[in-house]
């Protein structure tokens, strides 16, 4: 069987930034131990799967080690392919997904996401967080993942995690953020459980910070940079139970697959 394989860099308008995402449109669905492996071959943080459905079109994500319920930039790079290589002309896509509906609009080149919010509640979180990020975060929340809120940019860009460590909490991910010196915020996202040590640009890590810098900036519209190593620029937006994450992509490579 040969699949059409895209590589897009997500919240970025250039290659060789923001996070690489594969995609692959599918016609039907292959057998989940097929998704898995396609996901692990790619080895790329994740892999988003998509087929046409009635009203729209469904997506699935698969980090190398699993499936997730939830993936920012993945949904960008399926929304970004969809635009310019599946249905060009297209200004507006539904993917049904496991967090429910999920649209993305087309505005210029950037694509603003639909997202579930996720406020994170306060948390005592265990010694072995600040042991594992190697520094003490002034409070930590939780939501899916743990939040360790920093007081500094400086403090965020100078973690160096024990990924062994952090491997080992019970949590999907930990997510540390801190305010930022040029735009309102700035994280980092850490999931080494699920095969993902550090992932350059984490589009459902906002669905968490933004209501919590919404409300401790009080404003609802937003600026943030992922300050990895590739590094990515989100426009955000508090909506109540919602939130939009905006961000540009561009495509890296176009290729087939054999399985």
């Amino acid at each position: 069987m040969r699949l059409n394989l895209f590589q897009v860099d997500a919240f970025t308008s250039h290659v060789f930034g923001g996070n690489p995402a594969a995609v692959v449109p599918l016609e039907a669905w292959l057998p989940d131990a097929t998704l898995q492996a396609i996901a692990l071959e790619n080895n790329l943080s994740e892999t988003a799967f998509f087929v046409k459905e009635l009203e729209g079109w469904r997506v699935r994500w698969f980090t190398p080690a699993q499936e997730v319920d939830l993936c920012g930039h993945a949904t960008l790079g399926a929304a970004y392919v969809l635009f310019q290589h599946v249905s060009p002309g297209l200004e507006r896509v539904e993917f049904a997904s496991r967090s429910g509906p999920l649209v993305v609009t087309r505005e210029g080149d950037w694509l603003v996401m639909d997202f579930p919010s996720r406020p994170p509640r306060p948390f005592s979180a265990p010694p072995a967080l600040a042991e594992a990020l190697g520094a003490s975060p002034r409070e930590v929340l939780a939501s899916r993942d743990w939040v360790a809120v920093f007081d500094s940019e400086a403090e965020v860009r100078a973690l160096r995690p024990d990924m062994a460590r952090l491997a080992a909490l019970d949590v999907f991910a930990v997510t540390a953020t801190a305010p930022g010196t040029d735009v309102d915020f700035v994280s980092r996202f850490f999931a080494p459980r699920v095969g993902v040590p550090e992932d350059p640009v984490t589009g459902s890590a906002h669905c968490s910070l933004v209501p919590y810098w919404a409300k401790r900036l009080g404003k609802a519209r937003l600026m943030a940079r992922q300050v990895s190593a590739r590094g990515g620029e989100l426009r955000c937006e508090e909506k109540g139970e919602r939130v939009l994450i905006a961000g540009r992509a561009v495509l890296y490579l176009e290729g087939h697959i054999t399985v």
